[in-house]
């Protein structure tokens, strides 16, 4: 995959001001209150990127080839925490979070800036602290250029996330199982809560129009919790 160019997200990066900046690269146990860290900026972030792709996608696929599942299932794959992640790297923001990072347990430190999940969560942090500080349309133009090899990737090869936490669960010899928690409107207008469940344990959720669909985002959340351990 050809590495997407940052440049634009990295000058929205630069522009922060630096208590905001401060709190991008804050994880929560580092700072006695919680509102200190990145926490509600990634929450705000996932919005925006979610939004900022959809917008991307929508006029530039077909209709009747592209409904609404099918836009979901592209657009979750994109933005996903792998995703997330390859973008955070292409910024280095691994190392900015580790020259933030209070001294003490360098080890725990490495190990912590390392993972997924916090990369993922940081890269959304950047961008809700770009969307307070420069406004949606720079941020979103900027989210969707550095997004754009994650884009073109889960609309050329599409992933199947059942058979892929399928495969890896073989390797540790275990099974997934999967159950709907929770059914909602009229027979016209379904919404299928499925739960992904592993040796007694739910490792992901998903909410969709179809059970098929709701499994695969179930299915993608496990992946992430697996992979982060």
């Amino acid at each position: 995959m050809a590495e997407g160019s940052v440049k634009r997200l990295q000058a929205l990066l630069d522009e922060l001001p630096e208590d905001l900046a401060r709190q991008v690269f804050t994880h929560a146990s580092w700072t006695q209150r919680r509102s200190d860290s990145y926490a509600r900026l990634a929450f705000l972030g996932d919005s925006v990127l979610a939004l900022a792709v959809t917008a991307h996608l929508y006029p530039r696929l077909e209709a009747e080839q592209f409904g609404a599942g099918r836009l979901t299932k592209i657009r979750a794959q994109a933005v996903c925490g792998r995703s997330c992640r390859r973008v955070a790297e292409r910024l280095e923001l691994g190392e900015r979070l580790r020259a933030a990072a209070p001294r003490g347990d360098e080890q725990k430190v490495a190990a912590l800036v390392e993972t997924e999940r916090v990369l993922a969560s940081v890269i959304e942090a950047v961008i809700g602290a770009c969307y307070l500080q420069a406004g949606y349309e720079r941020t979103a133009d900027a989210v969707v250029e550095a997004f754009m090899p994650e884009i073109e990737q889960a609309l050329d090869h599409p992933l199947d996330f059942k058979s892929a936490l399928q495969e890896q669960l073989a390797r540790r010899g275990e099974l997934v199982e999967y159950a709907v928690t929770d059914l909602r409107g009229p027979p016209h207008e379904r919404t299928f809560e499925v739960a992904a469940t592993v040796d007694g344990r739910t490792l992901g959720r998903g909410t969709a129009p179809s059970k098929k669909q709701a499994e695969q985002q179930a299915a993608s959340e496990a992946l992430e919790r697996l992979s982060n351990g």
